[in-house]
């Protein structure tokens, strides 16, 4: 390859510049070079469908990394049988991908919500005992559903639920009455089966109800008050009205949810995969080969709170207040600060339990320019900075940027 197509920015950093098409994750070997590697994939190159494949599209996450390049990561630097580690585990997408290419994965999360997450996305199920329970639980909600035409309703005719009753203030806030009557029916009737596969269905309930509530088809994310009449949607180019039925994506969900646990077991291993609800900071890791990971990063997502309805509804574990870099506490340098001590004292932990040569691969958005201070403090070797182009493609967030994969190697 002519390495004039590499622009050397520093030492060792790599931003690709080439011709050629964007690197395929499943032609990587160790033996692939880091500086023929262009991660720059536009949407010609990398469909939404597999970016999204199988089981990664399992419930909406903010701020998540693409499989394809943990994918790249993983095959050049792991073998069948290593251990790889994500102490910000997230939305399980490196253990995922780990476990597909039967390497042992470790995940370690503050949030409730992405633990849950994550062992359902990685579990090992009876499919048929899947399909009836997801069935049983969709048969049993809509008996305690509004039988009545709701095109032919205004928003707030339907009645609550005489099935279940709530006195939170954010459910009562952010769904119509008859969305409301359906996720608690759901959420019932989890509650009162004993169902094998509960956190399943626990899944489907969230990603029902984000999508139920009383918010723009084109905000999801982070909407900021309930919309409770018609608007302009920005999505789809119209005038849209605001949700007042959550069974349409209870069943939608549940139909989704069936296929991609069944795509993903065509392909799943017999690879252990471990997840902990833990603060990485206070966690002595067990033995492993190396780490990838995608920590939070300062002043940008709080992740606790794009789960909100999660939370509210399924009575988990809140440690928003344990959060490193949360959105909440800005940017400003007692942040950056903070956020800096934050990663060194879990990536310390990390490197006491990797052996000599063991990497580091750390995906990070590094603006505020912290990485290379932390990587002098810990005493890494820096083997490369590869950069790489990101191209938003969904949602009004259409910005572009570049982001860094850090390869840190221990001593």
């Amino acid at each position: 390859m002519d390495n004039s197509k590499l622009t050397n920015v520093e030492k060792h950093v790599y931003v690709y510049s080439g011709d050629e098409p964007p690197t395929i994750a499943s032609q990587v070997t160790a033996d692939t070079r880091l500086e023929d590697l262009n991660l720059n994939w536009r949407e010609r190159d990398l469909r939404e469908k597999e970016r999204t494949k199988h089981v990664h599209r399992l419930h909406p996450y903010l701020g998540k990394f693409i499989p394809q390049l943990v994918e790249i990561f993983l095959r050049k630097y792991f073998k069948v049988g290593d251990t790889v580690l994500d102490p910000f585990c997230g939305s399980s997408t490196t253990l995922v991908q780990a476990n597909e290419l039967g390497i042992n994965a470790l995940g370690y999360d503050i949030s409730a919500f992405n633990v849950m997450l994550g062992e359902v996305k990685t579990g090992r199920y009876d499919l048929q005992v899947v399909k009836r329970e997801i069935n049983d639980a969709l048969e049993k909600t809509s008996k305690y559903s509004s039988k009545v035409n709701i095109n032919q309703l205004t928003l707030w005719d339907v009645e609550a639920s005489e099935h279940e009753e709530t006195d939170d203030e954010y459910l009562r806030t952010w769904f119509a009455p008859q969305a409301l009557n359906q996720i608690l029916a759901y959420r019932s009737v989890i509650n009162g089966e004993n169902y094998t596969y509960p956190n399943i269905l626990k899944v489907i309930l969230s990603r029902s109800a984000r999508s139920a509530r009383l918010t723009t088809h084109f905000d999801l994310d982070f909407p900021k008050k309930p919309t409770t009449e018609p608007y302009y949607c920005y999505k789809h180019s119209r005038t849209c009205q605001p949700t007042t039925d959550a069974y349409q994506f209870l069943r939608r969900y549940s139909i989704d949810t069936m296929k991609r646990l069944e795509e993903y077991s065509l392909i799943r291993t017999d690879a252990t995969v471990s997840i902990h609800h833990a603060d990485s900071r206070k966690v002595q890791f067990p033995p492993i080969n190396g780490v990838i990971t995608s920590p939070p990063y300062v002043g940008l997502i709080d992740y606790h709170a794009q789960h909100d309805y999660a939370y509210h509804l399924l009575g988990l574990d809140d440690n928003r207040n344990l959060e490193i870099g949360p959105a909440a506490n800005g940017s400003g340098q007692k942040a950056k600060t903070s956020y800096q001590e934050d990663i060194e004292t879990v990536f310390s932990h990390c490197l006491q339990s990797m052996p000599s040569g063991g990497r580091l691969i750390i995906v990070a958005n590094d603006k505020s320019n912290l990485y290379d201070q932390i990587g002098q403090n810990l005493g890494i070797i820096e083997e490369a900075v590869v950069k790489r182009h990101v191209n938003r493609r969904t949602g009004r967030r259409a910005s572009e940027f570049f982001e860094s994969i850090f390869i840190w190697q221990k001593p």
